[in-house]
């Protein structure tokens, strides 16, 4: 009895402990002078990816590198420049791998047409292989013995 309420009182200390953590999170608080600004900072955090996450955007992501692109983002905004240098500018120093949808490019032809690629190959296979099995069924045939059997059971006659 006496280990029970140890047990209890353990368990909602730990819980007691550990629900501050839980609550922490980082929320950005920039200001914009106008809507169409804030709407131009969202568009391009969201365009983005996380260095460090892989998966996520710099807008969804709570990485401290992804606060740091956030920032300089809201930085580049308030100086005045436009959405494609701030892209060009986050490209020049991450590369390629920054855009969460990659542009097409040479380096990139394959990232944007090889599904289809591996889809028609995988079609021109699957019809080589039943043509194939298609030949050797026909090829194959029913010998003379099989034919006069074949007859009598669709007659209904029993082989004898």
């Amino acid at each position: 009895m006496i280990m029970m309420i140890f047990m209890r009182r353990a368990v909602l200390l730990m819980v007691l402990l550990l629900l501050p953590m839980a609550t922490v999170a980082y929320i950005d608080a920039w200001t914009f002078d106008d809507p169409a600004q804030s709407d131009r900072y969202r568009a391009l955090t969201e365009e983005l990816r996380c260095p460090k996450c892989q998966n996520q955007t710099v807008a969804e992501s709570n990485a401290p590198i992804a606060n740091d692109l956030r920032a300089e983002v809201y930085r580049m905004l308030q100086a005045g420049q436009s959405n494609e240098q701030i892209v060009n500018f986050m490209l020049d120093r991450y590369g390629d791998f920054v855009l969460y949808k990659p542009r097409l490019s040479m380096g990139t032809l394959l990232l944007w047409f090889g599904p289809i690629l591996f889809l028609f190959a995988g079609g021109v296979t699957l019809v080589m292989i039943l043509r194939r099995n298609r030949q050797e069924v026909v090829a194959e045939g029913l010998s003379s013995n099989e034919k006069i059997r074949l007859k009598q059971l669709l007659e209904g006659h029993k082989p004898s």
